[in-house]
């Protein structure tokens, strides 16, 4: 399932909620470029998580995927050590769930994005 696209009026509210939080980040770093980038860091971070989910909440997803599959690629079918695997989203806005996700090599992602035109 492809994802979600902004329309034109949704992507003109992103784009102010964006300068909202840029100009409240300037705000409160003053001239401190050192404590802006900080700050961005920050931000970017817990908003990468309210997406993904915590590295050690997608770590414990991918070794329970990796047990429930066997050892097992989910597309090729061939030996998957846990370390090189990647989890693979049915429908993305679901997360990293043992549910909404499949663990695959790497090389099996990339063609599987390839084939549903996300990159």
């Amino acid at each position: 399932m492809a994802n979600r696209r902004l329309n034109a009026d949704e992507l003109l509210k992103a784009n102010k909620v964006v300068a909202a939080v840029r100009a409240a980040l300037e705000d409160l770093a003053g001239d401190d470029r050192d404590l802006l980038f900080a700050y961005r860091r920050k931000v970017f971070k817990e908003l990468i998580y309210d997406e993904r989910g915590k590295p050690m909440m997608r770590r414990d997803v991918k070794q329970k995927k990796w047990v429930q599959q066997g050892g097992k690629c989910a597309h090729c079918g061939e030996e998957l050590p846990v370390a090189y695997s990647e989890l693979d989203r049915f429908n993305a806005p679901d997360g990293y769930t043992i549910e909404n996700t499949e663990l695959v090599h790497h090389v099996c992602h990339v063609e599987r994005q390839k084939a549903k035109r996300y990159t």
